[in-house]
């Protein structure tokens, strides 16, 4: 029987309109051994975001995976609260997760060995842009922005890696060679 090794964690932090969800989805599309950890949000679904953007729940049920020591992390944002569920990827398998900080700061101190890439976007202007195309109104857009340059700041200090998300194809590229350096690092 083949053994394997525990997977490696691959953590997308940055803010909100870096292109983490975006560069998520393109990087398990290009990379058939990376399974992505579906977040919990009690956040209502913003219009023409896709119904499995996250596991979209109430509040109470929230609550009650909570109690249940059934995330890895979890953190209150703006109002709604976020959580990603204790991975269970495929045998084989390595995880990303696409959570803000202090969700990655929760995971590292439960698996040290995890990596983090700071997402960034170009500019604010880009950022901005982004934010608008969700549906996110000029309050939130403002909000957003502010928050994330604190955001950007304190990433910096704590990441492994940094990738300015100015192209998709560079910027996945990027992601694909880091993840590919860990599998090789942890091979040895």
């Amino acid at each position: 029987m083949p053994s394997f090794a525990e997977p490696t964690i691959l953590i997308l932090i940055g803010p909100g309109g870096a292109g983490k969800g975006t560069l998520a989805r393109h990087l398990v599309e290009a990379d058939g051994r990376l399974w992505l950890s579906r977040s919990w949000t009690t956040r209502p679904r913003r219009p023409g975001e896709a119904e499995d953007a996250y596991e979209f729940v109430d509040r109470e049920r929230f609550l009650s995976r909570i109690a249940a020591d059934g995330f890895l992390e979890w953190a209150e944002f703006l109002g709604n609260l976020y959580g990603t569920p204790v991975p269970q990827p495929p045998q084989g398998y390595d995880i990303l997760l696409e959570i803000d900080l202090q969700g990655a700061l929760q995971v590292l101190d439960r698996d040290p060995t995890a990596v983090i890439a700071l997402i960034e976007p170009p500019s604010e202007p880009h950022q901005t842009e982004r934010l608008r195309r969700r549906g996110d109104t000029e309050a939130h857009v403002a909000a957003r922005v502010e928050r994330g340059r604190g955001e950007i700041e304190a990433g910096r200090k704590v990441a492994d890696h940094v990738v300015v998300n100015e192209d998709l194809q560079t910027s996945t590229a990027q992601l694909l060679s880091i993840l590919g350096r860990l599998r090789e690092s942890r091979a040895h």
